[in-house]
């Protein structure tokens, strides 16, 4: 990422670009986490023409990066551009009480609000229905194999699964793990999982309802954290992996099992999707912002008749690493 200072062109055509009212305001809600252009017409309450005009300038200038998803195009704060230290320090001016841009923000939580019911009611909806997904990858006991073989190798200690659903992967790692916690949003899915963790005898092993951006939960407390087939429903995935991050000890794992991209659009329209799968350089930084160590990506190819790729991607807290190569070091 840029720093400051900038030269003299870079800096004129940014403040170009951010000196503008809708423009700003855009920018600041960009700030807030990635926007589809039909969500940014929702809040600022403008034409979609208009609003993609001023997108492309501020793309122009290299304050937000514009990527396609498919039939999406989505909008997120500038990371890898010259200009991304400008955006920082544009944000950091604007003072938090202010009247418009808290009206904005009112308007951005009613859309994620919007997103989050709609993710939750397919979950009451089709709580016991997953085989048609699971139809189109590879078979769920090769998943499951490669997931436990991504954590081998070392003790587990204290588990975290973010997004438990049915308990599954509590139940999967009963034998290694000393103790296990399962968060998920949805009461309907919590029934699912108390009740498989009972009927499969786990005793060391607890649900909560959570809120996987804000969990009530202390920093440092987990050994390994793993987020299964979640993060394509959420509206923040970066969020949700430095919220992760936090509750992992020195030292301690994070798993991600998602998709690879593609191109399933029925899977957005009927099943909730909100993400069609992650690219593996975009996974990659997200965890790198997170503050984790990425470690490995393994892909799963699917069924013969499917088109799900499944992707595993494993990071470390690299807190333990530094003390380790510190006291190496004071031993040589």
């Amino acid at each position: 990422m840029a720093t400051l200072p900038l030269s003299f062109p870079l800096l004129l055509d940014g403040l170009k670009a951010a000196g503008e009212d809708t423009r700003l305001r855009l920018l600041a809600l960009i700030g807030e986490g990635e926007l589809t252009v039909s969500e940014l017409t929702e809040i600022l309450r403008q034409s979609q023409p208009r609003i993609s005009r001023h997108l492309k300038l501020l793309a122009e200038a290299g304050l937000v990066e514009r990527y396609r998803e498919a039939s999406w195009v989505f909008y997120r704060r500038a990371t890898d551009t010259p200009a991304a230290a400008l955006t920082d320090a544009l944000l950091d001016l604007i003072a938090a009480d202010d009247a418009i841009l808290l009206r904005d923000r009112e308007r951005l939580e009613a859309v994620r609000a919007a997103r989050a019911a709609q993710a939750q009611a397919y979950f009451r909806a089709h709580a016991h229905e997953w085989d048609a997904i699971r139809r189109l990858h590879a078979p769920e006991a090769q998943v499951e194999a490669a997931i436990k073989s991504a954590l081998s190798g070392a003790p587990i200690g204290a588990l975290l699964d973010l997004g438990t659903g049915t308990g599954r992967i509590l139940e999967l790692f009963a034998e290694q793990m000393e103790r296990g916690v399962g968060i998920d949003l949805s009461s309907e899915m919590l029934t699912v999982a108390r009740a498989n963790l009972e009927h499969a005898g786990v005793r060391h092993a607890s649900v909560r309802h959570g809120d996987i951006y804000s969990l009530a939960l202390p920093r440092d407390s987990f050994d390994v954290v793993i987020i299964h087939q979640v993060l394509h429903f959420l509206e923040d995935a970066p969020r949700a992996l430095k919220e992760a991050a936090r509750v992992l000890r020195p030292g301690g794992r994070l798993l991600v099992v998602d998709f690879d991209p593609h191109d399933l659009e029925f899977l957005r329209e009927q099943h909730a999707h909100r993400r069609l799968g992650f690219a593996p350089e975009i996974m990659e930084n997200w965890l790198v912002q997170a503050g984790l160590s990425p470690q490995s990506h393994r892909l799963l190819a699917p069924q013969a008749d499917g088109k799900l790729t499944v992707s595993l991607w494993l990071a470390r807290d690299p807190r333990i690493a530094l003390a380790d190569t510190q006291n190496t070091r004071e031993v040589a």
